[in-house]
């Protein structure tokens, strides 16, 4: 079956090793892994007010020894080098429960590591018994299929989502939370959901338009969710039914958004200096590529919303001060104050009013440096 033609958009159920099996030689662009963590956990764990934590405790969880758990891991990993395109990669993610060990693994295999990327929760949960630091953050690993593969890297779509800085290896971004987090009857769908925001930025920083992305460990399917929202082809692998048919629903609820090209372009060119990250509204959902911006004064003066956090109108490109001061006749402008987007009740209000949302909802502080500079 290995010869078969693969099938695209699609949620494979069944298991995951045996399914990565039957996949083509080197077929995919990029692999977003987040497996079981192996958290081994002993005991409930109860809040200060004698609540029970929602923790995770799931059977897909839970291995007899960590020989069980590296067998299994190093399974997968096998399959997903050999189905990796030459210029594809890996993206995995995991706790100080396994993260190292899924390093070694990938190291004797001849993966090579790019990057290690910290998800720094902005929101996490609290160490409720005081017994140890709040854990605040996941480790993703960034690795190549060989040593000297030719990986696929969006550095300027980065650096524009980011404000015009160079993007970082650490993450600030907040848990799925929300309306979000999936939840069937008060409770959650699934223990790990991850945000979208985390998965856009991986898409986003090693895919282009129309490449594969494959997610062995689907869940309820964020993974596929933005990748249809980029514009990429997207494959799930999940072994447990109720979570496939909640992913299928969710993906079936998101409307793609075509071949448009404007929606992301790999670029080689330098842009001047901008702070403000307007990419963390895009990257949160708050809006979403392809929408359109509309000029203040004149609605029918609009832009549209690129993956990278820039603005297309007409032929002219950059970010929400450079366009609005292209359509100012080349006066300094604040873009936050001059861009309108409609809302749910049909009516318009400015982007401004979404950035002081994000950073209400998330109580940022300093590290985040959302709002440093207004104007271009």
């Amino acid at each position: 079956m290995k010869n078969s033609q693969l099938k695209v958009n699609q949620i494979i159920c069944g298991n995951s090793l045996e399914i990565l099996k039957t996949f083509p030689d080197e077929c995919i662009d990029l692999i977003f892994a987040d497996p079981p963590y192996n958290l081994q956990l002993n005991q409930e764990l109860w809040r200060p007010n004698q609540t029970l934590v929602d923790a995770v405790s799931d059977g897909w969880d839970q291995f007899a020894d960590f020989n069980s758990y590296d067998n299994f891991s190093r399974g997968w990993l096998v399959e997903s080098q050999r189905i990796l395109k030459k210029d594809g990669s890996i993206w995995v993610i995991g706790t100080y429960h396994n993260i190292f060990r899924l390093g070694k693994l990938m190291q004797d295999l001849g993966f090579w590591f790019l990057n290690d990327v910290v998800w720094v929760k902005i929101n996490p949960m609290p160490n409720f018994r005081g017994v140890r630091f709040t854990n605040a953050h996941e480790t993703l690993i960034w690795a190549s299929k060989k040593k000297k593969s030719k990986y696929k890297f969006n550095y300027h779509a980065m650096k524009d989502l980011n404000g015009g800085r160079q993007m970082r290896s650490d993450w600030y971004l907040p848990l799925c939370t929300g309306a979000e987090r999936i939840k069937i009857q008060g409770k959650k769908a699934h223990s790990t959901q991850k945000p979208e925001a985390l998965l856009f930025r991986i898409i986003l920083s090693s895919t282009n338009s129309g490449d594969i992305v494959l997610d062995p460990f689907f869940g309820t399917g964020t993974t596929g969710a933005v990748a249809k929202k980029l514009n990429r082809y997207w494959i799930g692998i999940e072994n447990n039914p109720e979570y496939v048919k909640i992913a299928q629903r969710r993906l079936d609820s998101i409307e793609n958004p075509g071949e448009d090209p404007l929606i992301f372009q790999t670029q080689d060119r330098k842009q001047p200096r901008q702070r403000v990250p307007f990419g963390k509204l895009i990257e949160i959902g708050f809006l979403n590529p392809g929408q359109y911006l509309f000029f203040v004064g004149d609605a029918n003066i609009k832009a549209v919303i690129r993956s990278d956090g820039n603005l297309s109108i007409n032929d002219f490109t950059g970010s929400i001060h450079q366009t609005a001061k292209h359509l100012s006749d080349g006066k300094p402008s604040n873009g936050w104050q001059l861009w309108y987007y409609e809302n749910e009740s049909g009516g318009y209000d400015l982007i401004d009013k979404l950035r002081s949302e994000y950073i209400s909802q998330f109580n940022l502080d300093k590290t985040e440096s959302v709002d440093i500079e207004d104007h271009a």
